[in-house]
């Protein structure tokens, strides 16, 4: 069953997504070779803890964390761990917080340092499949345009459109329904209408679109080892249109100060 929200509700989401984009903002001044997962986690939770939320994965499904932190080939669900971040990594950091009673949830890849042309595009091609399927959040049109917008975008770039993990409805459950694919036929799925909450998440792979799970039960990774992006906003459907939670500005911030100083 689909949960459409409210004016006030929206208003409350959107409040648990920027807290959470705050947090990344926070992370991304930290991000450097030599730093570790666990530290960044750490800087995390009490970020979100002095704005009065709940760190939204810790203990969701047992999940041992605050943050996903996802390295190189690993697509989503990475275990923060004490092994140092290393020039020419990429991680995908994803983060959740619970605040009044609903969730915000969404997630950035970062640059470790410098990384390859190759790589550049794989993080460029991937934010673009984020807006662009996000353009098809327009009520009246159906789950399945947001899919086939994010895959057609990938792969015109021919790459791997992960099939076996998915963007979710968001409210007072972290995962609600419908599910939002990557990929998808134009007019298929759910139809979207006013009040509909989602978060949107491409995982695009510069190989094989094929996903395997660890022994550790948690991190997800290409089945061909070559890496993989993430990105994710939380939408609402407001007057018709998407409207946007969540925001990219702090990390952007962030990023462009840490840039300056190296210049």
């Amino acid at each position: 069953m689909i949960h459409y929200k409210n004016s006030e509700e929206i208003e409350l989401m959107r409040e648990s997504a920027l807290i959470v984009s705050r947090t990344l903002g926070t992370i991304a001044t930290m991000i450097k070779p030599g730093v570790t997962p666990l530290e960044l986690d750490k800087v995390a939770e009490q970020c979100i803890r002095d704005e009065g939320a709940i760190p939204g994965f810790l203990g969701l499904y047992d999940f041992p964390a605050t943050l996903c932190i996802s390295v190189n080939e690993q697509v989503v669900h990475g275990i923060p761990d004490k092994r140092p971040l290393q020039n020419g990594d990429i991680i995908s950091v994803d983060c959740g917080s619970l605040k009044n009673g609903f969730y915000g949830d969404h997630a950035f890849t970062f640059a470790v340092g410098e990384i390859s042309d190759e790589i550049k595009q794989l993080l460029k091609v991937s934010k673009e499949s984020l807006y662009l399927g996000i353009e098809q959040m327009v009520a009246g049109n159906r789950i399945g345009d947001i899919g086939h917008a994010i895959q057609s975008h990938a792969e015109l770039h021919k790459y791997g459109v992960v099939r076996k993990l998915v963007g979710h409805g968001l409210g007072k459950k972290m995962h609600e329904s419908p599910e939002v694919p990557n990929f998808g036929r134009r007019g298929s799925g759910p139809k979207i209408k006013e009040g509909l909450v989602l978060a949107i998440e491409p995982m695009i792979n510069l190989g094989t679109k094929n996903v395997i799970q660890l022994s550790d039960g948690w991190t997800i990774v290409t089945a061909d080892r070559k890496p993989s992006a993430h990105f994710e906003h939380n939408i609402a459907v407001v007057n018709g249109q998407p409207e946007i939670l969540s925001t990219f500005q702090y990390i952007e911030e962030a990023l462009s100060k840490v840039h300056a100083s190296f210049i």
